[in-house]
């Protein structure tokens, strides 16, 4: 049966996975998710102890992709996307200390972003391959999604890629990343402003109808569902992995890594407790204390990543916190974007605890954790992942082991931060040394949405 999925705004058709794909946001602004979450058996979940990380997300992706995609094809995309990954099983999980952690940064650009990213290049070749128009694909980051997507859609047929990224966000690597591919399809934009002025860019651009049927656009953000739907995958992988139920640890900004966990535990994954961690931009750490979602002004930390106010993908789970009445849920968003916050009823932040906790570190403990590791187990952590362990290490007299912390992010990707904290500067992979001697292509311009509809209008095929 194919697996359908509607807009949390509820004033959109449900479509299949293709049609959210192509589309990224629904038609009514709204966040696609299943109609309903497809089920695993726990002798199904058993039967991934043996399997290959390639296997479980053919046995996890199979399911959603039911009637869209055949298997055969499914199979042969998965082999594609994770044939590229330096870990002989995609990921690799071990132990430092009492903690296990989860590397999920051995793909091209060396975050864990590629894992989805690289299926969702592939998955768009395949839905495209019969077009006669050019899709236009429009991405916001904090740094780790641009540098993914690039490298999965550069010079792919039929697609050209405008990626919005904060000027003074990203470290020196992650803009090369972007700046140094010269695939004439790719354009990374630096923004005069932070992460969420272009994460609102990105979101005007598909309120604009007009230009949104024109371009054909689409987005590689998180807020595309099939990003979830591949990074479902690595928690059913790690869960199979150890003994007992485990506890994640995720360094989130933006909830789409750990919304995954989320969408796995419904999906019928055991999960004991889902811990989001944030740096000192805590918006999500106050609400699962509060129940209170209210912005504040970004501050910019080592962990640049994170460095975010508006969580795009927190509207998934607080449609579920609403019991799915969309009515209730626009009501909320309609508070966030005219009052500046919203809470939720007491019932509704319970129910959240019991799911979530959440935790934060600053910068100076963030760099204390990388130190003390190094001392102590002789592992190095970027400072994403060094976020996770720190909150991790304060939770875990509440927290059941196994502890499973989602290493997001190679540490060669921030090496001056690295450095700082241990006088070491980890060695950048070779494979990403030879991409820093090429010449950037630098683009430039303001939050103004004109000025960027003015800009993709010239650059576009």
């Amino acid at each position: 049966m194919t697996v359908m999925f509607h807009s949390t705004r509820g004033q959109s058709p449900a479509v299949d996975i293709r049609a959210a794909t192509l589309a990224g946001l629904a038609p009514d602004g709204g966040l696609y998710v299943p109609v309903e979450w497809p089920q695993f058996t726990p002798m199904t979940i058993a039967l991934m102890r043996g399997e290959s990380y390639a296997q479980i997300a053919f046995r996890v992706l199979q399911v959603f992709m039911d009637g869209v995609i055949p298997d055969d094809i499914l199979r042969d995309i998965i082999e594609k996307s994770y044939g590229v990954f330096d870990a002989p099983d995609v990921t690799s999980l071990v132990d430092v200390g009492n903690l296990k952690i989860l590397e999920l940064f051995h793909g091209p650009t060396l975050a864990f972003k590629d894992i989805a990213l690289q299926f969702l290049g592939h998955v768009f070749e395949y839905f495209l391959r019969d077009a006669t128009h050019t899709t236009t694909i429009i991405g916001a980051t904090s740094g780790d999604t641009g540098s993914a997507a690039i490298a999965a859609l550069a010079n792919r047929k039929n697609i050209d890629v405008f990626i919005l990224y904060p000027e003074k966000g990203p470290s020196d690597i992650q803009r090369k990343q972007m700046t140094c591919v010269a695939a004439s399809n790719i354009h990374a934009i630096a923004i005069d402003g932070t992460f969420d002025d272009c994460q609102a860019m990105v979101k005007n651009l598909f309120a604009n109808k007009n230009l949104r049927a024109e371009w054909n656009l689409s987005t590689v953000n998180s807020i595309n569902m099939l990003r979830i739907l591949a990074q479902l995958v690595y928690y059913f992988y790690a869960a199979s992995r150890v003994d007992g139920v485990a506890s994640f640890v995720v360094p989130t900004g933006n909830f789409g890594d750990i919304f995954a966990g989320y969408a796995a535990m419904k999906c019928g994954l055991p999960v004991r407790k889902l811990v989001v961690a944030s740096n000192s931009n805590d918006i999500l750490t106050r609400f699962f204390e509060t129940g209170a979602m209210s912005p504040a002004p970004v501050q910019n930390t080592i962990s640049p990543s994170m460095d975010i106010q508006i969580s795009s993908n927190f509207e998934r789970f607080l449609f579920d916190l609403c019991g799915q009445n969309a009515t209730q849920l626009r009501g909320l968003m309609n508070d966030l974007k005219d009052k500046g916050s919203f809470s939720v009823a007491e019932e509704q932040k319970v129910q959240a605890q019991k799911i979530f906790a959440a935790g934060r570190a600053d910068d100076a403990q963030t760099l204390e954790t990388i130190k003390t590791t190094q001392q102590n187990n002789g592992y190095m952590f970027d400072p994403h992942t060094a976020v996770g362990v720190k909150v991790a290490q304060n939770l875990s007299a509440n927290l059941m082991h196994p502890i499973i912390c989602l290493a997001t992010a190679h540490p060669a990707k921030f090496p001056e931060t690295v450095h700082r904290a241990i006088n070491i500067t980890p060695p950048l992979p070779s494979k990403l040394a030879a991409l820093m001697q090429q010449p950037e292509r630098i683009y430039q311009t303001s939050t103004d949405i004109n000025a960027l509809i003015d800009f993709m209008k010239d650059h576009k095929k």
